[in-house]
């Protein structure tokens, strides 16, 4: 499995989509703030995904 790389779309537990900020060893640090119906789903604005749970929709 690829690992995102800062910059990448994801997606993500039922849909969810967000820009990796951030790598770390085991996971990635999403802004969700991307999505467009972002405040209507009142989430926070970022969030930690396992690499293992996503996968990339648009490579930087």
């Amino acid at each position: 499995m690829k690992k995102a790389e800062v910059g990448n779309i994801i997606e993500f537990r039922d849909g969810l989509r967000g820009i990796v900020e951030k790598v770390n060893e085991n996971s990635v640090i999403v802004d969700l703030s991307y999505m467009e119906n972002y405040r209507d789903l009142e989430l926070e604005h970022r969030t930690v995904v396992n690499h293992k749970n996503y996968k990339i929709v648009q490579e930087n």
